[in-house]
């Protein structure tokens, strides 16, 4: 599966821009972890486009990803493509854990990007280009701003995947200043 295939997906079953672009900031955080790792860029990177594919027609954990995974299976996204995506639901450990780096990456990246997005759109600038690590560490404390982010459960993820989390906002912050433009947050000035 070549990523235009996997964009098209992503097109056909998300019709928020917004989770589009979401699908967009965890793929290119895959494909800079893939590149600190010498990883396969592309297959790390269709892992993150696909990874919330189905959340607007399966929103529960009893469906999502799951029922998502077999759309996917039909459509022949290769067997640990959908592994990695099944991985990064918690509900789901007991029967697809974890156990590569990528798998590891795509839940450290998923929440915290998010995050990092939402730090930048409460600038006046609406750039991620201002967005720093501190400034992401001083909304993290915040717990009304961007409340479905479970702080806990980011820090958790960055330590399994065996990196401090400030450099871990660092190197998302780095994906999303990479891909401003396609994600929109590049910003404008007064």
């Amino acid at each position: 599966m070549n990523r235009q295939e996997a964009w098209d997906i992503v097109c056909e079953f998300v019709r928020t821009d917004s989770l589009r672009k979401h699908a967009l900031a965890v793929e290119a955080c895959m494909r800079v972890y893939a590149r600190y790792h010498s990883e396969n860029e592309d297959q790390w990177g269709l892992v993150g486009l696909l990874h919330d594919f189905d959340y607007e027609i399966h929103p529960t954990e009893a469906e999502h990803p799951q029922f998502g995974a077999r759309i996917l299976q039909e459509r022949g996204v290769p067997s640990d493509v959908i592994e990695s995506i099944l991985s990064h639901g918690d509900h789901l450990l007991e029967t697809h854990r974890r156990r590569t780096l990528r798998d590891r990456a795509l839940v450290a990246v998923d929440q915290l990007s998010g995050l990092c997005v939402a730090v930048a759109l409460v600038r006046p600038t609406k750039s991620v280009l201002e967005v720093t690590v501190a400034s992401v560490k001083k909304k993290w404390k915040d717990k009304a701003f961007a409340r479905a982010v479970n702080r806990e459960e980011v820090a958790r993820y960055a330590e399994e995947f065996g990196l401090p989390l400030d450099l871990h906002i660092a190197r998302v912050l780095e994906a999303l200043t990479e891909n401003a433009d396609a994600l929109g947050l590049r910003g404008s000035s007064f």
